[in-house]
């Protein structure tokens, strides 16, 4: 068995999960362009399939959880900070590919979701029991806090497939 991969930098950890992200879309019959220059604002890759296409951010983490909102905390309650990151993606219409490697071990495919700016924003009120958090967690358990007890998943719903896939981009007819 392969050891697990523990640390990559943050960098590293980006890049896979983009090249990962572009892989699967490749796999499931899109055609994939990815926008050019590190760091682009709102969207990572266009992916085009029976002549539509949608703008797809990717995120990667290798501890848990995804820090999608951190930035517009301050002098907000939880879900006013959900609410003020979907209006700033109120313009695009983006498709967020989540992608997971934590506990994953080298030469292992990561965990990937599908999620729309709404989806996210509504897990993220959802979080610790309804109170919200501003990150999105694979799968917590709160031990303690104002959350004891609760857990926080990612729905099963979100686990890239073809069906999944389809809701956003169907599939061409053959």
């Amino acid at each position: 068995m392969m050891p697990l991969i523990k640390t990559m930098r943050q960098y590293h950890v980006g890049v896979a999960a983009e090249a990962f992200a572009a892989g699967m879309f490749a796999q499931a019959g899109c055609d994939v362009l990815v926008q050019y220059g590190a760091n682009q604002p709102l969207y990572d890759l266009m992916i085009t399939r029976g002549g539509r296409g949608i703008h797809v951010s990717v995120k990667g983490s290798q501890d848990g959880g995804w820090g999608l909102m951190q930035n517009y905390k301050r002098g907000r309650t939880y879900h006013e900070t959900a609410d003020a990151w979907v209006e700033m993606h109120r313009s695009q219409d983006i498709l967020y590919c989540l992608v997971q490697f934590q506990g994953v071990a080298l030469g292992e495919c990561p965990r990937i979701y599908l999620a729309t700016v709404l989806e996210i924003a509504s897990r993220h009120k959802e979080a610790r029991g309804g109170h919200g958090e501003t990150i999105l967690w694979e799968n917590r358990c709160y031990k303690k806090g104002i959350a004891m007890g609760c857990t926080d998943m990612i729905p099963v719903e979100w686990r890239f497939s073809q069906e999944r896939l389809s809701q956003f981009l169907p599939a061409p007819s053959v």
